[in-house]
């Protein structure tokens, strides 16, 4: 089949070289596919995590709360993230923790 697709198309050559082409094209779409799909799964992932997101905030609307009663209902995590200023910061930047 591809032996055939070359065939009809006088644009490639069919001497050593335009087999070199034809190669590099094959391997161009298939990396292409792939990272298509890559993205398609991040997609999915990133739509089911926004489903689950909107479940809890219609869940939470539902139970009558305000946006600022939810918010302080929201879990806090338990861990800090400190934030270290890199060597091109000015020395009186301090560093900065964030909850």
């Amino acid at each position: 089949m591809f032996h055939l697709l070359l065939a009809a198309d006088p644009a490639v050559p069919n001497d050593i070289g335009g087999k070199y082409v034809a190669g590099a094209y094959v391997v161009f779409i298939v990396l292409l596919l792939v990272y298509v799909a890559i993205m398609a799964m991040k997609l999915a992932r990133i739509e089911k995590g926004l489903g689950e997101v909107a479940e809890i905030a219609e869940a939470r609307r539902s139970e009558g709360a305000t946006p600022a009663e939810a918010a302080k209902a929201a879990p806090t995590p338990s861990t800090t993230h400190t934030v270290t200023p890199g060597p091109a910061a000015s020395s009186a930047t301090a560093q900065e923790t964030r909850p």
